[in-house]
């Protein structure tokens, strides 16, 4: 008799309620847009109230696909993006909005403790970002301590939702270790991550650590009326995000690589081994045991549904008229064009950097004859070279190429972006059969931890399936690799310099 699981995956773009069986069917998936509320240019966050009630109308709305009756589900996990911050209150009530993680608001505490990294990177092997959490902490410290002082549990996105599931309050390990609060020695909070950070007294604020699948509650009565889950039906600990999308995609050691381009652009492997501070990865813990190798930032396919709102909103009202997608139009664009058509470059840094922390979004090679066209193309190719700037980076470490890369994200929606990924980075690209990773990888936790299955690397093998095959095409990636090399010449060309725009900017507003 098979089992059936149902995922909550929360991503910073859209939120989604997924339903699979014990061998990696996709039942069935209701989603909506994560809405995201910026008070100010920089702050990115999600009103929580909203947040549960659209949660709940996707969870009934998915059950009612699968022709499931809530009693049918076997195990719940959540799947979230991982920084940015979610609190309870010191009666463990939510009491104010999360941050996303695209929040840059801390950018520049972020850079004053990046400055003295080395003091703690041989306790977290985590260099810092303006969107982790205790970074955000330090923010609110300063900037809202009204808000600061009532905190009285820290959380990540995923280990939230399961609390508004369970009424339980834990945080999951892989989440923690890839947000600078976590000792990857001990596996355990380090009192000295949180002096570092100027927020000492967000120590006591920490709750119990658990692991993936171990089972953190069950569906309470409460949630059961919102969700029309089962009261009592086990809940498990789930994953960041990009550990979901690399269980589900088979990626289990240095063999293979996972892309993520969504949101932010993720490039990870599990290892044995951590990074050194050098290389500028990140290290975390991968719900196998293993290390993760992590090479990211906010450059990733964001960027173009930004840019599509700035060129092309009647082309997009269009589409909507004919009763179509803009992204229907621009594959037959993609397909029509190749790596000579735009003669410019595009800096993906709408959200943030992966070089220079002030850098900003930018077009460069600008013409008078230069087209809407090729600017439209320049940013798809922008984001792929963004995305292979990371993958050297995961080369470098690793010291030899993977054998293929597991593609994930939204950008995989367009085959003829992922065959430009192949081109850009010359590397094969693999997708699997499921186009909701990290709702399988979430299910997967739910087999392994209601006992279907041994381990996570069992379910991978039973759940995950490859359905096509992307090689690179030498023509496409000589022109890139020349594109690429101007790509990088023209950051580093700008790298250091972007300060007197940053202050033009901030004075302007």
């Amino acid at each position: 008799m098979a089992s059936y699981f149902l995922t909550i995956d929360n991503g910073g773009t859209n939120t989604k309620v997924v339903i699979f069986d014990d061998q990696g069917t996709q039942l069935a998936v209701s989603a909506f847009p994560t809405k995201n509320r910026e008070r100010q240019a920089g702050f990115h966050e999600a009103n929580l109230t909203d947040l549960w009630s659209a949660l709940g109308k996707a969870a009934q709305a998915a059950l009612k696909q699968a022709h499931l009756a809530g009693a049918q589900i076997s195990g719940v996990s959540t799947v979230g993006h991982g920084k940015g911050l979610y609190v309870l209150n010191q009666q463990l009530q939510p009491f104010m909005d999360g941050i996303l993680s695209a929040d840059s608001r801390a950018e520049k505490i972020a850079t004053a403790f990046e400055s003295h990294v080395g003091d703690i990177y041989p306790i977290s092997h985590q260099h810092v970002m303006p969107s982790q959490a205790p970074v955000i902490l330090r923010w609110l410290k300063e900037h809202e301590p009204h808000q600061y002082a009532q905190i009285g549990a820290v959380l990540s996105n995923k280990d939230f939702i399961r609390f508004l599931l369970t009424g339980d309050v834990y945080q999951e390990i892989g989440d923690v270790s890839g947000n600078n609060l976590l000792n990857l020695e001990t596996n355990d909070y380090d009192q000295r991550l949180f002096d570092f950070f100027g927020i000492p007294e967000m120590f006591s604020k920490m709750p119990p650590l658990v692991h993936a699948t171990d089972q953190c509650g069950v569906i309470s009565e409460a949630a059961a009326k919102v969700t029309g889950l089962q009261a009592g039906t086990p809940v498990f600990g789930g994953m960041f995000d990009i550990d979901a999308c690399a269980l589900a995609t088979g990626v289990l050691d240095s063999d293979k690589f996972s892309l993520i381009a969504g949101t932010w652009n993720m490039n990870i492997f599990p290892n044995d081994t951590m990074a050194p501070q050098e290389s500028g990865l990140m290290n975390s813990i991968f719900p196998t045991g293993k290390k993760l190798i992590e090479a990211s930032s906010p450059t990733s396919a964001g960027n173009l549904s930004i840019i599509l709102k700035m060129l092309m909103t009647a082309e997009t009202r269009d589409a909507q008229d004919q009763g179509k997608s803009i992204y229907d139009d621009l594959e037959v664009f993609l397909q029509n064009t190749d790596a000579r058509f735009a003669k410019l470059i595009y800096l993906p840094f709408l959200y943030g950097s992966n070089t220079d922390p002030e850098a900003t979004g930018s077009f460069i090679g600008l013409r008078s004859n230069t087209t809407k066209s090729e600017m439209l193309r320049a940013v798809y190719e922008g984001i792929a070279f963004a995305h292979r700037y990371h993958v050297k980076a995961l080369l470098k470490v690793l010291g030899h190429q993977p054998q293929v890369i597991r593609m994930s994200g939204g950008g995989t929606n367009s085959p003829r972006w992922v065959q430009m990924f192949a081109d850009i980075l010359n590397l094969p690209i693999e997708l699997v059969a499921s186009n909701e990773l990290g709702g399988l990888g979430g299910a997967m936790t739910s087999a392994v931890g209601s006992g279907r299955y041994a381990t996570l690397e069992e379910a991978a093998g039973k759940m995950s399936h490859v359905k096509v095959h992307y090689d690179p095409q030498p023509d496409q990636t000589a022109i890139y690799d020349q594109k690429y090399e101007a790509y990088v010449t023209l950051l580093d060309a700008l790298n250091g310099s972007w300060h007197s725009l940053k202050l033009f900017q901030e004075g302007a507003e």
